[in-house]
């Protein structure tokens, strides 16, 4: 009898383990040694996008890493090697396994109907149109436009696009990074991104237009929907489409990255036609309207709307930063040093404040507890 009940204990057993091995869709890749061993494309090419997830989980999920998308996070909870490791960072990975993962994100890319991200380092060298872009989420279309520089090395003033690269195998970022290495491909590339992206905002006008306002006069009816960031990236770009250089370096990469720039290092100051000295004026005087009004006028909510949590932020600390808040985080240090109107008042006390900036202030944090963040995007 005991040897009977032996034999059923084995037998389930040995249908559980078959069982579970029939669940698995990557049984056949649980013993391939990703350290060591080298797949190919046309093994790859043969396994549907899901599959191809779940292995580049696997290869991370050796070392432990903890993902957030659900459906690696499962399969990787399900493995009984599987051993969480919160301080997994991607130095663990040789580089063996960083060849196979760029293997399995080519595979991918080359399935994808539409251009996502992390697909952006396999068309560095093609130029793709803004029907292969497909539709994207907000932090999405951020992620794709960053992604082109991120390849170089770039680092970003952006704190939630700094932490999503910095999570990224393939990053590398590096102190010499200048935007003029980008070739023309991926400049044209990033100029459709952002083309795309503003067409689906329905936006009158955004940055890379003013071209057509050189001689065009600018109305303020058509500067609603625009970001604070991008009506004055529209402010520069009259003078940048005349070739002057920028000694803020943000400013400068933003425009060496565009496929129309031509800057003349010989003539640092440049002069506007007066239809576009017009049009700046246009510009500056609706940012001063939008910026003297979060210390002046209760907030207008539809000034936060679609707004990510990271801006939303920057946007409470400018009311601060208009009353001479010094910060302590070098970001919003440097951020607020480009702004003309900044000064620094080490005597300001947040007790200062006006009763309306407060009530913006606590406004603005109200939204940022619902703000998606620009951080949760895909993982890879």
């Amino acid at each position: 009898m005991q040897r009977f009940v032996s034999l059923l204990l084995l037998g389930a057993v040995l249908f559980t383990a078959v069982a579970l091995a029939q669940d698995d869709p990557l049984q056949a890749w649980q013993d391939f040694n990703f350290a060591q061993q080298t797949v190919t494309l046309e093994q790859l090419g043969k396994l549907p996008d899901d599959e191809l997830s779940l292995l580049r989980g696997l290869i991370f999920g050796r070392h432990g890493r903890i993902f957030k998308d659900k459906d690696i996070h499962e399969y990787l909870a399900k493995q009984a090697w599987f051993k969480p490791n919160p301080q997994f960072s991607n130095h663990l990975l040789n580089e063996t396994e960083r060849l196979n993962l760029d293997l399995i994100r080519e595979a991918e890319a080359n399935k994808h109907s539409f251009i996502q991200p992390g697909d952006l380092r396999f068309w560095a060298n093609r130029v793709f149109t803004e029907k292969q872009l497909g539709e994207h989420t907000a932090a999405e279309w951020r992620v794709l436009a960053a992604e082109v520089e991120a390849i170089h090395g770039k680092s970003f003033d952006e704190e939630f696009l700094q932490q999503y690269f910095a999570e990224r195998y393939w990053y590398a970022p590096r102190d010499g990074y200048d935007a003029k290495q980008l070739t023309m491909t991926e400049r044209t590339n990033l100029a459709t991104i952002l083309a795309a992206h503003r067409r689906l905002r329905k936006l009158a006008v955004s940055p890379g237009d003013m071209e057509l306002f050189q001689e065009k006069p600018l109305r303020p009816d058509m500067l609603p929907g625009l970001t604070l960031n991008e009506l004055r990236l529209m402010r520069n770009e009259f003078f940048a489409r005349r070739g002057k250089t920028f000694g803020i370096p943000w400013l400068s990469e933003y425009f060496f990255a565009q496929p129309w720039y031509e800057p003349n290092s010989d003539k640092p100051e440049v002069k506007l036609t007066v239809q576009e000295e017009a049009n700046v004026k246009v510009i500056l005087a609706y940012e001063n309207q939008l910026r003297a009004a979060l210390n002046n006028k209760p907030l207008n909510p539809d000034l936060l709307a679609g707004l990510f949590k990271e801006d939303a932020a920057r946007l409470r600390q400018e009311i601060l930063a208009r009353r001479g808040q010094v910060f302590k985080d070098k970001s919003s240090r440097q951020y607020f040093a480009g702004f003309d109107w900044y000064k620094a008042n080490p005597s300001f006390r947040v007790a200062g404040l006006t009763s309306i900036e407060k009530k913006n202030i606590a406004a603005i944090r109200q939204y940022e507890k619902m703000a998606e963040s620009g951080i949760i995007t895909v993982e890879g």
